[in-house]
């Protein structure tokens, strides 16, 4: 799985964040950050529903990334303010993205 390409793609659905972590060099290290995330919640999902479901591994693999994908999507939008051209704070936005706490 090519958890920092899918990443990566998703920074870049956001220019304001894409911009912002380019200017200030900080890309690769969040890349690799919300990459090491997604995998996390991905494999999390995964033993989750396989205990719902059992026997429909590849599926759920499919099922368990697309809704880890969405999670990051929300989180990332939600670091950001849509009324405002500004972004709010980096370490805030990156903070709400990476969560220390496992759900």
């Amino acid at each position: 799985m090519q958890y920092k390409t899918l990443t990566l793609q998703l920074i870049r659905a956001y220019p304001e964040i894409h911009n912002q972590l380019k200017s200030e060099r900080a890309m690769l290290p969040t890349v690799d950050r919300l990459a090491r995330a997604l995998k996390t919640r991905h494999e999390a999902l995964k033993t989750r529903l396989s205990q719902e479901r059992p026997g429909s591994d590849l599926q759920i693999s499919s099922e368990a990334l697309e809704i880890a994908l969405k999670e990051l999507e929300e989180r990332m939008s939600a670091g950001w303010r849509a009324e405002e051209a500004e972004p709010l704070c980096l370490d805030a936005a990156m903070a709400s993205l990476c969560p220390t706490a496992t759900e």
